[in-house]
Parts: structure tokens; C-alpha cells; sequence
């Protein structure tokens, strides 16, 4: 499966792009100029020499035309990306991983989009595509570390059976991730908002939190 990551450039995009390549899949890291996107994918093959990842590079237009397409770009800008390659993505899995929050002095805020969620957003602004929110609580610097393990269950919730059954597929196949059916779209709301929580507790106790749930037992 070749997935195409749009907005490649930042922490958790590249981190990402390195990690579903070190799993197998074929990944375009996209940005608004092919060129940004090339160092990135450049930075990201010297960085992992030797692990021959398939990573390519393209603007947004152009990753957007692969399978299955990530919006990783900040979530004030997510929709608008999104609408700006719709035609591509017509019709496509489209994994929406951003939390809309601002810093209020020495705290973390959820804010709260327009339709409640930046995944909503994002469904709204491509209505022909499927759109799933995943990946909200994975601690981006920990996912573009291939020398070690990133441990975190995945909350993965859509209105579209198909895409919360193709992300599960793909989170899955990440190892010591988990990846968990949240329910219908509207769940991503508190789903993104709790990233500020765990934003919180990372400065108070310095660390990178993960979020484990108990008495699930499930098998992908």
C-alpha cells in the first residue's frame, strides 16, 4: 500500500513517514513545495541509511494521489489542505492525526473547531472522501525514532466503516502500537482535546505519556 502524508514536513508527519516505511508500506511525504518535501525525504533516508525505507517525495497534490492519504499538517490548516487536493482525494481513506490546542501560559488548551473537531473539519472539506481520525496521541518524537519501540493504543473513530477498518489495518502492523475502533466521527472530538492533557502531564513530569487502555482484549 502506498500511503501519501500530507504536510510531511513537521515533527510528527516525518516521524510518521519514517515509521510506516520502516513497516513495509510505500510513503510520499507531501508539502506545499515538492522541493521542502525533498529535503525532508532526503533528511529522512540519510538519517535511516541502511534500512532501505521507501520513502518518495511530491507536493501535496501529488502525495494526495496515493491509496491512502494522512493530513499531518498544523490543525488550523488541515481542511484547507485537504480542500485544496479534493478532487484527488475523492473517494480515498483520508486519516486526519491533528489536535487543535493552543498554549495558555504554562498550559496546553483543547480548542474547539468549527464543527467540533479538526477530523470533522476535514470530512466537511472533502465530504466525497472517508474520513478517519487516528494517531492524536502518539508522541511524535518517539514515532521517528526507529531505534526504539513507540507503546501507545490508537484511538481510531470514523462514520465510514471502511477507512476505521483500513487505518486499524495499517496502525496494526506498527509494532507495540494498538490500534482500538473508537466509535463514529463525532468521537474525535474529546479524542483530540485529551492531547492537551497528556501535553500537561509531559511538562509536569517530563516525560512523553502514552495512553494504555485496561481490560481490552482484542487481536489485529
Amino acid at each position: 500500500m502506498q500511503i501519501g502524508i500530507l504536510g510531511a514536513t513537521g515533527p510528527a508527519g516525518s516521524g510518521l513517514a519514517a515509521r510506516l516505511a520502516s513497516v513495509g508500506f510505500e510513503v510520499v511525504v507531501g508539502s506545499r513545495s515538492k522541493y521542502r518535501a525533498m529535503e525532508v525525504r532526503d533528511g529522512l533516508l540519510s538519517r535511516w541509511e541502511g534500512r532501505s525505507l521507501a520513502i518518495d517525495a511530491a507536493d501535496n497534490e501529488g502525495a494526495a494521489a496515493a491509496e491512502v492519504v494522512v493530513i499531518a499538517t498544523p490543525w488550523d490548516a488541515a481542511a484547507a489542505t485537504a480542500k485544496s487536493v479534493a478532487r484527488q482525494l475523492q473517494g480515498k481513506v483520508v486519516i486526519s492525526m491533528a489536535n487543535a490546542l493552543a498554549k495558555v501560559g504554562h498550559e496546553f488548551q483543547p480548542l474547539v473547531p468549527p464543527r467540533g473537531s479538526v477530523a470533522a473539519s476535514v470530512q466537511a472539506a472533502v465530504p466525497r472522501s472517508r474520513v478517519a481520525a487516528a494517531l492524536h496521541h502518539v508522541p511524535a518524537k518517539e514515532l521517528g525514532d526507529l531505534n526504539g519501540a513507540v507503546e501507545s493504543d490508537v484511538l481510531v473513530c470514523s462514520d465510514h466503516p471502511a477507512a476505521t477498518e483500513t487505518t486499524i489495518d495499517i496502525v496494526s502492523k506498527i509494532p507495540d502500537l494498538r490500534p482500538l475502533d473508537a466509535g463514529e466521527l463525532s468521537n474525535a472530538a474529546p479524542i483530540e482535546a485529551f492531547a492537551a492533557v497528556l501535553l500537561q502531564l509531559n511538562i509536569r513530569y517530563k516525560t512523553r505519556a502514552a495512553v494504555r487502555f485496561t481490560g481490552i482484549n482484542v487481536d489485529h
